[in-house]
């Protein structure tokens, strides 16, 4: 199969002369490859701005001391039924020198194109699984998992930052997105066989909004599916996103796999979820992601409540 993605920029509206002209083309282009494969766009005026903010930001990226300047954050998994905690989501956060908190959105996709979202994942393994061997043991640490990781091939054994760090390999629950099915499929399915041997959990996150062909949950081993926030926010203003939820949910349910709503934020959408039979939740309605120096505290509540209740 072969495709194309095109960028266009016009004269005089572009530029001038037929060097500026073809940077804006270019520029265009790029914007095109990052939208999607096989469209066009016309170049805009604010593109070479947006492209110079972009290279700043990647050349600082490049720069960076990881010790120094990344955090892992974690937000709370938790049980619809019971209001019990769950386990955490472990999540990279990048304290910029200059910028202050850069968004994952902004950073996320550069790390992914330069390479050094592999280096970034192997910290993020190796410090989560070192602080989740601290929690109670019927925690679980979810960590998501880039294509970048996979075609690096250190995800199995060593790469895992099990050895050492104490931590079970059912406690340990990897979060892939429909783009590492896509890619190299065969392989990545291999992969991931591998790691369910070794007991790790598989959860496929953003459920509902890529492909979602069904015979990835025939092919792949998931223990979980993560139901897209964007599904999960239109709960009580739109039927159609509640009628997606509840069949997403009745299809884990009848696959033995577990769901989790992502974005949970109203007592609404806490009730909707409930009635539905929904799994697990995360959102701000319980807690944003929180630095690693808070979860103690988070679990101690959670586990203070259950000994005051039982």
């Amino acid at each position: 199969m072969i495709g194309a993605s095109i960028g266009a920029a016009l004269v005089p509206d572009g530029a001038a002369d037929i060097d500026s002209l073809l940077k804006c083309a270019d520029l265009a282009l790029y914007r095109a490859k990052q939208s999607d494969k096989g469209t066009f766009r016309w170049f805009e005026a604010g593109m070479d701005m947006r492209q110079r903010e972009r290279r700043a930001l990647e050349i600082e990226l490049r720069g960076a001391e990881i010790e120094r300047e990344f955090e892992l954050h974690c937000q709370p998994i938790i049980r619809t039924q019971t209001g019990k905690l769950r386990g955490f989501e472990a999540l990279l956060r990048w304290q910029n020198p200059r910028r202050g908190m850069v968004s994952p959105a902004d950073f996320i996709p550069i790390a992914e194109e330069t390479g050094k979202l592999d280096e970034l994942g192997r910290w993020v393994f190796a410090m989560a699984c070192r602080e989740a061997a601290t929690w109670p043991r019927d925690l679980v640490l979810s960590v998501n998992v880039s294509p970048v990781q996979f075609r690096k091939g250190n995800l199995v054994g060593g790469g895992l930052a099990l050895a050492g760090s104490g931590l079970e390999a059912h406690q340990l629950e990897i979060e892939i997105t429909e783009s590492v099915l896509l890619a190299e499929s065969s392989t990545n399915l291999a992969i991931l066989k591998q790691l369910r041997s070794l007991g790790v959990r598989i959860a496929l996150d953003d459920f509902g909004t890529g492909y979602s062909s069904l015979s990835y949950l025939r092919q792949v081993p998931f223990n979980r599916l993560k139901i897209d926030r964007s599904f999960v926010c239109e709960i009580g203003r739109c039927p159609e996103s509640l009628a997606i939820v509840r069949a997403v949910i009745g299809l884990g349910t009848n696959l033995g796999i577990d769901t989790t709503a992502e974005g949970a934020e109203t007592v609404v959408q806490l009730e909707a979820l409930r009635a539905e039979k929904c799994g697990e939740l995360q959102g701000f309605l319980f807690s944003p992601p929180v630095a690693r120096k808070s979860v103690a505290s988070i679990i101690g509540a959670y586990f203070e409540e259950t000994s005051r209740l039982a």
